[in-house]
């Protein structure tokens, strides 16, 4: 159990993508939690192909914004306003060398184990794959053979997402208060016994 008294299963499925923010910060402890529990998530032929910039200061964090695509869906209504920008970044890098395809399941493995973890001591996040991938590159001094998959934006929430049963549409809306609500399948669509 979590420090609230919430389960694994709770948190998985409370968590909603968070793309507005508190200004408070991060602690580094918990950064550094959420990625030992990213080292430690499942590795295809156990490579561990995955390496990790965690991009917490005020100048890294000032060149990592600009390079961030939030939600295509209702954009600009989905971006971050000033002053709700994230508090850090988790930037997932992939060691070429190691592997140069089928990391994505590595990735999709490291990324929710560092959700989870931020979920359970009250961190929102959103997992980004729509980068300006050379312009992180240049701004975080990232190495020739590394590609930057994904970033990981986070911080103390400052919206409170609602799941609702999706219906024709999987697109994610903004109600007139303001409050996002995001469509997910039900669980009776997906799930099937012994037989499809």
């Amino acid at each position: 159990m979590c420090q609230d008294g919430k389960s694994v299963y709770d948190l998985a499925v409370e968590r909603r993508t968070i793309r507005k923010f508190k200004p408070d910060p991060v602690p580094r402890d918990l950064l550094e939690r959420m990625v030992d529990a990213a080292r430690l998530a499942p590795s295809a032929a156990n490579v561990q192909p995955l390496e990790f910039i965690v991009v917490d200061g005020g100048a890294a964090k000032a060149e990592v914004f600009p390079a961030l695509k939030w939600a295509a869906y209702i954009a600009p209504a989905g971006d971050p306003r000033p002053g709700e920008e994230p508090a850090a970044y988790v930037v997932t890098l992939v060691d070429s060398k190691l592997r140069e395809k089928m990391f994505e399941y590595d990735v999709g493995a490291a990324m929710e184990n560092m959700i989870l973890v931020a979920l359970a001591e009250g961190v929102g996040a959103c997992w980004l794959l729509s980068i300006d991938r050379d312009r992180l590159r240049a701004a975080l001094g990232v190495p020739d053979g590394y590609r930057v998959d994904s970033v990981l934006a986070l911080g103390y929430p400052a919206e409170e997402p609602s799941a609702e049963v999706m219906g024709e549409s999987c697109r994610y809306w903004k109600d007139e208060a303001g409050r996002l609500h995001v469509p997910k399948r039900a669980l009776a669509a997906v799930v099937h016994y012994d037989r499809f």
